[in-house]
């Protein structure tokens, strides 16, 4: 064999090679994909407290995201305002104002699709964790359940398997003020990984919103 045949022999061997090695790293790129959770667009979300004891007393504290991207853009809008010595119900009203146009442009409507009744479908896979002011409440007392999930919250609802969901809970303010206080609420979503022993760090981050709050 010819000096020159042996370099045209070994030239297409490693093109052989070059190929075989390309087609096994896209393979391997192909079997493992990198891992993303899709979140849930929210646009609004409105804390609810009806006094128990006057269910004419409603009083709504909200944070908007107007254009729906990203995950703790939510701002603020609101102070809650409490009054000492009531016990509220705190519900939740979370919305997905946006609406595409026959462009495909998303627009800010006011009235699209209830993420809360979407939240409730999959009580499973959620749960609402709450921190504040150590002690601003008579009940529960304490700082909450994001720094440490077996704290006190008066969770009044829960999924199929018996654990809180968050969606309505209990809160008794005590007779003493609390001025420039602090209330967050931090949705999770735990698809798989919820159980009775989840945190406010298991799973991902649907949104997290820190009010200023005042008890007078």
């Amino acid at each position: 064999m010819t000096t020159i045949s042996k370099f045209k022999k070994f030239g297409l061997m490693m093109l052989a090679l070059g190929a075989i090695t390309m087609t096994s790293c896209e393979k391997d790129e192909e079997v493992t994909p990198e891992e993303e959770h899709d979140h849930e667009v929210i646009t609004d979300v409105h804390l609810v407290f009806t006094n128990t004891a006057d269910a004419n007393d409603v009083i709504e504290f909200s944070a908007q995201d107007p254009d729906g991207e990203g995950i703790e853009e939510l701002t603020v809008l609101d102070t809650i305002q409490l009054d000492t010595s009531k016990t509220y119900i705190l519900t939740f009203e979370i919305m997905n104002n946006l609406e595409e146009d026959e462009h495909d442009h998303k627009m800010f409507s006011g009235e699209g699709e209830d993420i809360g009744a979407e939240i409730l479908e999959e009580a499973d896979e959620h749960q609402v964790f709450f921190s504040f002011t150590n002690d601003a409440f008579a009940n529960p007392m304490g700082d909450g359940n994001i720094d440490n999930a077996s704290d006190a919250v008066n969770y009044n609802d829960e999924d199929s398997n018996g654990n809180p969901l968050g969606l309505n809970t209990t809160w008794t303010t005590p007779s003493t003020s609390t001025s420039n206080g602090n209330f967050t609420v931090r949705l999770q979503h735990q698809p798989d990984v919820k159980t009775a022993t989840s945190t406010a760090n298991t799973g991902d981050t649907d949104f997290e919103i820190s009010f200023v709050m005042n008890i007078e």
